[in-house]
């Protein structure tokens, strides 16, 4: 079955075309990263790449984080020897392949079947399946493709940039502000109006997010293009831990500290977690359904949330641990 509790603060974006950046990857202090041979390799680098993400995969250390391979599109022609060259040769090197441009349930299945046949003849633990929604088709099937292969599939991230694209949307920043996408006001008693700005991808991203919690799978931000803007990134992973995401990519080794920081609770949303447990369990002892902690109602539904962060922690515990 595939793995649900995954650490995914942070998810570094790798080029399989610069050895260099694969050396450094395993110490970056990602929860995960994702070797790329998609957009960041030019077409006559493709098998360089291949050959460059294998060397990495069999000689440097990964045991610090978890690691991936973004594979081609299904679309192009490169996708099949992805899968065939890197994943006979390290599928037991590797605890997911990332698949783009995901439009509907039956993408996932081809890739899953592939996996299927490799993992029995080579001999190799099952790969889990990331996948991205970052097209139109994609976020209109996002429920049918949260559905595919529940025994593989382990998250869903947002695409930001191919998804613009794909909906024709007014804007070149990648994951950014757009100062297009505001609200007028109506005028004061001056006749002043204020601009007040919005996020442009909260539908999709909310969405991605409810397909993703109605089918155990975890939900993740994708890239902040800007990596000379630690504030906006900032701001942008914490609108996504807002909505109810549990990691953000990371395209320069700079953002990875940024998402860990974010996705990590504090140690005030800790104490007052584990405090809430401590309540609750007094109150089923007492035989009462609810009870108040500093002055707010506390139930069922608190119990829930407090068990998430609790159990996040533990995770991140034993991750610094190790």
């Amino acid at each position: 079955m595939a793995v649900k509790d995954r650490l995914h603060r942070s998810e570094l974006a790798v080029p399989g075309s610069n050895a260099r950046m694969l050396e450094k990857a395993p110490d970056a202090g990602a929860d995960l990263v994702f070797l790329d041979l998609e957009d960041a390799v030019a077409p006559d680098d493709k098998e360089k790449a291949r050959e460059n993400i294998i060397y990495a995969l069999k000689n440097y250390d990964w045991s610090k984080c978890a690691v991936s391979i973004r594979m081609n599109g299904l679309d192009t022609h490169y996708a099949y020897r992805d899968l065939v060259d890197v994943v006979e040769a390290c599928g037991d090197k590797l605890d997911t392949i990332l698949i783009p441009k995901v439009g509907s349930a039956a993408d996932v299945y081809f890739v899953a079947t592939m996996l299927s046949q490799i993992e029995a003849y080579k001999g190799y633990k099952q790969i889990n399946i990331h996948v991205l929604i970052e097209t139109a088709m994609g976020g209109a099937n996002v429920e049918e493709i949260a559905r595919a292969c529940p025994e593989r599939m382990e998250a869903m991230v947002f695409g930001v940039a191919d998804y613009a694209a794909s909906v024709r949307a007014r804007t070149t920043n990648i994951g950014g502000a757009n100062p297009e996408y505001v609200m007028l006001s109506d005028p004061d008693e001056s006749g002043k109006r204020e601009y007040h700005w919005n996020d442009q991808w909260h539908f999709i991203i909310s969405r991605m997010v409810a397909a993703c919690r109605a089918y155990g799978l975890r939900p993740i931000d994708g890239p902040y293009g800007d990596f000379n803007d630690p504030e906006g990134y900032m701001a942008a992973a914490r609108r996504a831990a807002a909505l109810g995401c549990e990691g953000k990519w990371a395209i320069h080794p700079s953002q990875v500290a940024l998402a860990n920081e974010v996705f990590t609770p504090t140690e005030k949303e800790v104490t007052r977690a584990q405090r809430i447990l401590e309540e609750m369990e007094k109150a089923a002892k007492e035989g009462k359904g609810a009870v108040s902690l500093d002055g707010r109602l506390i139930d069922a539904a608190s119990i829930r949330m407090a068990e998430n962060v609790v159990r996040q922690m533990k995770q991140i515990e034993s991750r610094r641990a190790g």
